[in-house]
Parts: C-alpha cells; sequence; structure tokens
C-alpha cells in the first residue's frame, strides 16, 4: 500500500499536465504564433522536469499532451504509441508472420481455435481442439496472450518447435513449424445461401479487401450465384480506395462513388466508377448496423444513392472524417482528419460531435438509438429530424448527418443478461471444446457435409442440461425464463462452435445466420432490389 500511494501522486501530475496542456494548446496556437506555443509549451515542460516535487516521466507528459490536443478536434483524429502502431498497422496491411493458428487461452492451456487456412499450421494437419503444452520445449501453460504472440510470431523462414496433446492420441505430438507470412482476412466467409443467393461477410476494408471481395463474387458465380447479401455488421470500416474500388463492382458507367473535401485543396478528391465488372446488374442487399462505419458507409451510401440495392438493418454509426497517419521520429503517429467524405447526392455521413462533452458521450450515443423498425424505402422515418434532405438518382428522399439509415429497419435480438453471462464467460467454445472431446469421433463419422450436418444434426436434451451445468460451473447462474426467451440463438450458437470446429468460417456463419432476423428479411428482398436498380 505505501508504495501505491508514493506512486499515485506521479500518475495524478503526468495526466493533469497533459490535460491541462491539452485544453490550453487551442488558446496558445490561435493567440500566439506555433512558435511562440510551442516555446511555451516546452517550457512548461522544462519547469515541470526540473522543479517537481518528484521526479517525472517527460515522455508520458508528452504523449499525455498529445492526447490531449487531439481531444481538443474530432473523436477520430488519435495519438498512437509506438508499442501499439506495428499491430494497428498489421491489421490494416492483411498479413502478419507467424505460425497461422486462432487460439484462446482456456483454463490456462493455449487452445487452438483453427488453423489459418493455407498457413504453415494448417499445412502440417494442426487441428482445432489441439492443446499447445510446450513452445520450443518450455512449457506454455499458465502463458498469456501476449507470450504467444511474441513467441509463436517471427521472421518468414525461421522456425519454432511446440508439443501438442490431442484427444484421442495417447501420447504428445511434437511439430517443426516453419513461420511464413500468414494473410489477415478481411472477407470473413463467402458462401451460398440457397442456390440463387450468394453470402459475403466483409469485417474492415484493408490493404487486400477488394482483391478478397472480387475473388469471393468470382467464386459465387461459378457456383451459380443469381443474387448477393454484402453483409458490413461490425465492419469499422479502414481503407477509402478500397471501399470505392468494392462499390466500383457494382455499379456501371461512369458514375461518382465518393468525394471528400477539407480545409485545404490537395485534400479535395473525387472518385467515380470505372471499371467494368459482371456485377453490375444482380440484385444487391447489404446489411449495416450502427457497428458499420466509415468505408462501410460510403459502399452502403453509393448502393443507396444510386438506387442500386436496398439497405437492411441499423443505422449506420455516422463517421464521415478522413484522417491520414503522420508518422513520428519515435516511431510512434498521429491519424490527423484532414477532410470529410460525402456520397453521391452530397450527403455529409458524419453525425454531430461538437455538442458532446467527451468522446465517450460521443460513442455511447449510438447505443441509445430508439428506431421504429419496418419498411423505410421513403425514409420516412428520419422526416422529423433536424438533418439535411438530399435525393437519391431515383428521386427518393434520404438524409445527411447522422450515418447511413438502411431503407428496412430490423432491429437484431437482443440477448438476456443470462446470454450476455454466457458470451463474456466464453461458456459457448468451453464447453464446445469439452463436447468434442467426448463426440467429436461421432460428428465425424455420422456427418460427411456441412450441409448434411446443418439439416439433421441436433444436440440432445442431456446436452443442453450439460450445457447448464456447466456455465453454472462457470459462474453463470441459470436463468429459466431468460434461457427459455434466448433458447433458439443458445442452441444455433453450440451449434454454429460445433461446425466451425470442422467447416471453419463457413460452417459458423451458416448455421448462426440460419436464424438470423436481418438475414432473412434481407433475403425476402430481392424482388424489390431488382425493381428499385430497374435490372432486366
Amino acid at each position: 500500500m505505501i508504495f501505491k500511494n508514493f506512486k499515485l501522486p506521479i500518475t495524478i501530475i503526468i495526466l493533469t499536465v497533459g490535460i491541462v496542456l491539452g485544453i490550453q494548446i487551442e488558446k496558445i496556437f490561435s493567440g500566439d504564433s506555433l512558435r511562440e506555443g510551442s516555446e511555451k509549451f516546452n517550457a512548461v515542460l522544462s519547469l515541470t522536469q526540473k522543479n517537481y516535487l518528484e521526479e517525472v516521466d517527460t515522455q508520458k507528459l508528452v504523449e499525455s499532451a498529445i492526447s490531449g490536443l487531439l481531444e481538443q478536434l474530432d473523436p477520430h483524429s488519435v495519438y498512437i504509441p509506438a508499442e501499439d502502431l506495428s499491430t494497428i498497422e498489421e491489421s490494416f496491411r492483411g498479413d502478419f508472420e507467424g505460425i497461422g493458428i486462432e487460439f484462446q487461452i482456456v483454463n490456462d492451456t493455449l487452445t487452438v481455435v483453427s488453423p489459418i487456412s493455407g498457413g504453415p499450421s494448417d499445412a502440417l494437419g494442426i487441428q482445432p481442439g489441439d492443446r499447445i503444452t510446450k513452445i520450443n520445449k518450455v512449457s506454455a501453460i499458465g502463458i498469456t496472450n501476449d507470450q504467444v504472440r511474441e513467441k509463436l510470431r517471427g521472421p518468414s523462414g525461421s522456425e519454432v518447435n511446440i508439443t501438442i496433446i490431442r484427444n484421442g492420441i495417447k501420447d504428445p505430438i511434437d511439430y517443426k513449424i516453419i513461420r511464413d507470412k500468414i494473410p489477415i482476412l478481411s472477407v470473413d466467409t463467402h458462401y451460398l445461401i440457397d442456390k440463387n443467393t450468394g453470402y459475403i461477410s466483409v469485417s474492415r476494408f484493408a490493404e487486400t479487401t477488394f482483391q478478397e471481395v472480387k475473388d469471393a463474387l468470382d467464386d459465387l458465380k461459378l457456383k451459380g450465384m443469381k443474387q448477393l447479401i454484402i453483409d458490413l455488421r461490425g465492419n469499422p470500416g479502414g481503407y477509402l480506395n478500397q471501399a470505392f474500388q468494392i462499390t466500383d463492382l457494382f455499379i456501371e458507367g461512369k458514375k461518382k462513388i465518393v468525394y471528400t473535401e477539407g480545409r485545404k485543396a490537395e485534400f479535395n478528391e473525387e472518385y467515380y466508377s470505372s471499371v467494368e465488372y459482371p456485377y453490375e446488374q444482380i440484385p444487391l442487399i447489404i446489411i449495416v448496423n450502427e457497428g458499420s462505419a466509415s468505408a462501410s458507409e460510403i459502399l452502403a451510401g453509393a448502393i443507396q444513392d444510386w438506387d442500386r440495392g436496398i439497405i437492411v438493418g441499423e443505422t449506420t454509426f455516422g463517421k464521415g472524417l478522413v484522417q491520414r497517419q503522420y508518422d513520428l521520429p519515435d516511431n510512434s503517429a498521429i491519424r490527423l482528419t484532414i477532410a470529410q467524405y460525402y456520397t453521391p447526392s452530397g450527403r455529409l455521413i458524419q453525425r454531430n460531435y461538437k455538442d458532446k462533452e467527451n468522446r465517450e458521450e460521443y460513442y455511447e450515443e449510438i447505443e441509445g438509438r430508439n428506431e421504429k423498425e419496418g419498411e423505410n424505402i421513403n425514409h420516412s422515418v428520419e422526416k422529423d429530424s433536424t438533418r439535411q434532405m438530399f435525393k437519391t438518382n431515383g428521386g427518393r428522399i434520404v438524409y445527411g448527418g447522422g450515418g447511413i439509415t438502411p431503407d428496412y429497419i430490423v432491429k437484431a435480438d437482443e440477448l438476456t443478461e443470462y446470454t450476455s453471462l454466457l458470451l463474456r464467460n466464453n461458456v459457448f467454445y468451453q464447453f464446445i471444446l469439452n463436447y468434442l472431446d467426448n463426440n467429436g469421433n461421432l460428428i465425424k463419422n455420422n456427418f460427411s457435409s456441412l450441409e448434411n450436418f446443418r439439416a439433421t444434426f441436433n444436440l440432445m436434451d442431456s446436452d443442453i442440461k450439460n450445457f447448464i451445468s456447466f456455465a453454472e460451473s462457470k459462474g453463470v447462474k441459470y436463468n429459466k425464463e431468460q434461457f427459455d426467451n434466448d433458447f433458439g440463438y443458445i442452441n444455433e450458437r453450440l451449434k454454429a462452435q460445433i461446425a466451425r470446429n470442422y467447416w471453419q468460417n463457413e460452417g459458423w456463419y451458416s448455421v448462426l445466420l440460419n436464424d438470423d432476423k436481418q438475414v432473412k428479411t434481407a433475403l425476402s428482398l430481392f424482388k424489390e432490389a431488382k425493381n428499385l436498380a430497374k435490372l432486366k
């Protein structure tokens, strides 16, 4: 306790000085010249460093001041510390170097959720459910997530030795794995929901997303796709150029897709469709929610403005600001808003942030939306708002300044507290891991294909009772009313967890989406999507 009390004033002074400096920065730079403002900041920093009661961490003071400065601008201008930058860039670059597994730490044991398709672990036959007990002959029991990445990632061509325990195999198995470049895919899955309907789930807009989407479309077309659902739920966005290239896949001729305007003319840009693709005449539906932002809204907004397809789901996040990254000398960076983007009709997608007290209020605002479900093709839901009105290519009214409001508003089912606790405590995955230890051979022997599994597999009543007991052992007390309310979702998620073990993401999505209200609505609207786009 004495040590903690001694450290507390240092933390407080770092935060306080940083916040004060950040708050004052706008006044400094508007009232004085940039040089005078810099001198004032350096003077405060120097006086603090030399004379403060305790020794201070100058680097933390500087970083707090930078963060405070950016917080005076907008919610999306941010400082990225050096230790975080490589991970963030990796996710948008679309690859990393390592052994290629998705993993979880379950009961202190490193467990393979799935080998990444085409990676070195996949090539060696490492399987979902394998427990990695040693890395380079050192015990991996009790390992942390950060330690896993530290030990299993490394340059392509380097080697790492692991020991695994596999259910049904008596002795541990040793593997020597040569690390390689591992793709971070932004298309989570693509498959045919039925003989005519393609489904593509896109989780981000990274450097490789356009090519991934095009490859998925080409594959679906070969399999007989006649109409398409693109799922952008929870997609936070990414690269603008990827969004407009993907939009170009579906919009014919030379039509404006998105444009940007900034304070400086050099940041004003316009993007038009230009390449002819075979997907310009297929009926199209896009599913969005409050987690769909930025590049997702560029795609959905252009499709809506050109009446090219129907938007289904819940109103999107409302991020219409463009950031540019500027690297700093210590390998940290800032992402600074340089422009706003607009849909083809002239809509600014960015919702108001200037009347919010802080960033927390801005981000929490989307959770309080109370949208009326139903058909909204002429956007009467928004007619009483203060948002500016625009018109689509076909003359429909749409509104700017608050994200993309769907043409059909369909809310996702709200889960009870009981099911939320099951998710937070990772109960579904842990239960199915144990279930497959005992029943894995039965699944393999009786279900030769995903289609057969989806159509005929059902958990028995005894399995459900075991699940309830297992959840209680993990601290989730049984609530019969809430369990019964969510039973459909709970049952489907357990089944999807099993399917993922054998058929990866296609298994997961094709089972879990089977009872998805937003997907069901999308499937019923293709005739209207075709008529809206005036397709032959």
